[in-house]
């Protein structure tokens, strides 16, 4: 009997990735067994083809239902709904190489999708891996996927890219830049607007009083001023700030060993100043188990924080460890999510006595 998700969990979008890459393989697999099916509702939303493209890779089989809108689901059958975009045939593309105009299609998928969650129709969006050259080739010229999805759903304010891995939250001050822009741009004021979001992103996922761990910019935290004054000029007085307005983090530690401290226990979360100081612990530690949310939007976002691995698509050979965790973890912050909504209405609503 096919296992079917109950109808309390949250509805997520999940987009198929880039159709070059491996994204369709691991969305066929994890479909085609319900592995997923006590952890979400899972709506596909792109291209039929590409879905049975992936089924091919995959070497399974799985039964599909289309549909024109979220609300037409029915989710006590047991195909796999999907809303069909039609919107790109895969045999157009070269697989295992940046395609604009899967780019192009994976851009105006997740704009379809966005529109759905700003309208509070699904729940959450998970995406299987994306290519940053493929997204701007086709059109999107943006820095990363994370600067589109605030364009998209016209945020104001600080945002940022955070890694999830074993439950350990990596965050950053500076992201997809140059190393000379990163310099420029760790400011005291920016240093308190990451660490605002990662404390609020991590209470969302159940974190009471989430433990934060700051990253040092230069060697040994600067050695005194000796190697630099970053970390008491500008790091020390922004975590000093941070803690008067109780946020538990401490810092700044030494880049090279303020990991030890966080996969050792001490921390639930590190903040790190540029990309690379955490992306190389974290992938090192868990390539294929690792989470990448989109912090500070009003949609929630996740994905596999491995790439599209062009030199495996199509071999029919790719994990999908990091993608059900990516499905889980928008799970979690989607539910969070809407029981704020809903707890915030109560109040709202007017008493009658």
């Amino acid at each position: 009997m096919t296992a079917r998700p109950p109808t309390s969990l949250p509805v997520l979008g999940l987009m198929l990735g880039d159709a070059t890459g491996i994204g369709p393989e691991q969305c066929a697999r994890i479909l085609a067994d319900r592995r997923m099916a006590d952890t979400a509702r899972l709506l596909v939303v792109g291209d039929a083809r590409v879905l049975q493209q992936g089924m091919r890779d995959a070497g399974v089989a799985l039964a599909w239902r289309s549909y024109g809108t979220p609300e037409e689901v029915d989710w006590e059958n047991g195909e796999i709904p999907i809303i069909d975009l039609r919107n790109l045939d895969p045999d157009s593309v070269s697989r295992g190489a940046v395609s604009a105009d899967s780019g192009r299609v994976s851009g105006e998928t997740l704009a379809h999708m966005i529109a759905l969650a700003s309208a509070q129709r699904i729940d959450g969006i998970v995406f299987a891996p994306l290519n940053k050259a493929a997204l701007h080739a086709g059109g999107w010229h943006f820095n990363d996927e994370h600067q589109m999805f605030a364009h998209l759903t016209r945020h104001q304010g600080f945002f940022g890219e955070m890694n999830v891995l074993d439950n350990l939250w990596m965050s950053r001050v500076t992201s997809h830049v140059s190393l000379r822009t990163a310099l420029e741009q760790i400011t005291p004021e920016r240093i308190d607007a990451a660490l605002s979001l990662a404390d609020a992103t991590m209470r969302g996922a159940g974190f009471a009083v989430p433990r934060i761990a700051v990253a040092a910019l230069n060697p040994h935290a600067g050695e005194g001023g000796l190697f630099g004054r970053e970390e008491i000029e500008i790091i020390a007085p922004a975590v000093a700030k941070a803690v008067q307005r109780g946020i538990a983090c401490k810092g700044p530690y030494p880049s090279d060993t303020v990991f030890l401290k966080a996969f050792g226990g001490e921390f639930d979360g590190v903040l790190t100043m540029y990309h690379d100081q955490g992306q190389i612990a974290t992938k090192l530690k868990g390539f294929n188990r690792g989470v990448t949310v989109t912090g500070g939007l009003e949609t929630v976002f996740t994905t596999p924080a491995h790439g599209t691995a062009f030199d495996i698509a199509g071999k029919g050979i790719a994990t999908t460890g990091a993608l059900e965790q990516a499905i889980r973890l928008c799970s979690r912050l989607a539910a969070s999510r809407r029981s704020s909504r809903l707890d915030r209405q109560v109040q709202l609503a007017p008493s009658f006595r």
